[in-house]
């Protein structure tokens, strides 16, 4: 398999039309880390204050934090964010991780978490897809704020 620095980026649209999606930006990055420090990924307590400081730094709301120690190794932790989620699967004997990063909003920083996550777990090599999320018609006029 390559492993790349390049970013992949993929619209996804559920039907062509013109709009203003000021009001709605969904971007869902999907980030597999290779090469990272197996202490790390194996720290649950670690693991989520960096996805807690991750979901900050993108602009999100952090509304409850969830995580599993696995035996003998893995952890999976889970942010549950007012935008949506940002959630972490660790396979330290593998020194392998695989992020979710999932924001709703035009102010929101993904990015900024995924870069964050990289260097807080000495990523070697990394994959990240950027999956540009467009909303069904149905909701257009029904899209919430974060108060």
């Amino acid at each position: 398999m390559k492993v790349s620095k390049e970013n992949q980026s993929i619209d996804i649209y559920t039907q062509t039309r013109n709009t203003n999606f000021d009001r709605f930006q969904g971007k869902h990055l999907l980030l597999e880390l290779y090469g990272c420090n197996s202490d790390k990924l194996n720290d649950e307590i670690f693991l989520r204050c960096k996805i807690d400081n991750a979901s900050k730094l993108a602009r999100a709301s952090v509304l409850n934090l969830v995580s599993n120690k696995f035996e003998p190794f893995g952890v999976t932790a889970i942010a549950l964010l007012a935008e949506s989620h940002l959630s972490i699967h660790t396979w330290p004997e593998s020194q392998y991780a695989a992020i979710d990063i999932f924001t709703c909003g035009k102010n929101m920083l993904p990015n900024l978490a995924s870069q964050f996550l990289i260097d807080q777990l000495e990523a070697t090599n990394h994959i990240l897809k950027i999956i540009n999320r467009d909303y069904p018609t149905y909701i257009e006029n029904q899209t919430r704020t974060v108060l």
